[in-house]
């Protein structure tokens, strides 16, 4: 099994997908964004960089991270402690816009390519699967239903992995169009992180 160190050093440098984003709109170059480390309890496992993420190399460095910080209850230092969380998309890089100025899906290779190792080294206690991409790969076939269909049934997955919608403030009608999901998941979720988050300090 490759170390944590080492494999994180490769992740970095990838550049398979050179060509790929070259020829998008934005033309940009590979920049992988992963924050990980082996014991942190929560786990997660977004869809991919955004464009000011791309330019700042910090992970939900946006109003969607905003946003799930307040979904997680925690504060934005806590958020980006490596000892509490560890933080990897579905794609590594930021995939780029196509000729209409809209984001361009994760492409599958970075997960085929790095997932399963990256994986085999981290031991969270909890894992969030954000988005509906990131909930296929983890699920399969009990998630070819949407990311709707996913979520409400959360409790089949809960406490360990919980099922989210991406955070973009895009999802705004969803929410609303929701409300278990503010008034039933998010209260078990935030209880769930301040438990392994306050287990997490107190051993160290």
């Amino acid at each position: 099994m490759t170390a944590l160190g080492p494999l994180i050093a490769e992740i970095q440098s990838c550049r398979i997908c050179a060509d790929r984003f070259a020829a998008t709109e934005t033309a940009h170059k590979p920049r992988p964004v992963v924050r990980v480390r082996k014991h942190a309890p929560v786990l997660i496992i977004g869809q991919a960089p955004g464009a000011r993420v791309y330019e700042s190399g910090i992970p939900f460095d946006d109003r969607s991270g905003d946003r799930l910080r307040d979904w997680l209850g925690v504060e934005r230092d806590a958020f980006y402690d490596r000892d509490l969380f560890s933080i990897m998309p579905m794609a590594f890089c930021f995939p780029g816009y196509d000729a209409r100025k809209s984001d361009l899906p994760p492409p599958p290779i970075c997960a085929k390519t790095w997932h399963k190792e990256l994986r085999a080294e981290l031991a969270p206690e909890i894992t969030l699967l954000v988005g509906g991409y990131a909930q296929k790969r983890e699920f399969g076939s009990a998630a070819k239903g949407g990311v709707t269909a996913t979520v409400s049934a959360w409790r089949d997955h809960a406490p360990r992995r919980f099922p989210l919608p991406h955070p973009s403030w895009r999802n705004t009608g969803w929410i609303r169009k929701n409300p278990w999901f503010e008034a039933e998941l998010l209260p078990e979720l935030r209880q769930r992180v301040k438990e392994v988050l306050y287990a997490k300090r107190n051993s160290d």
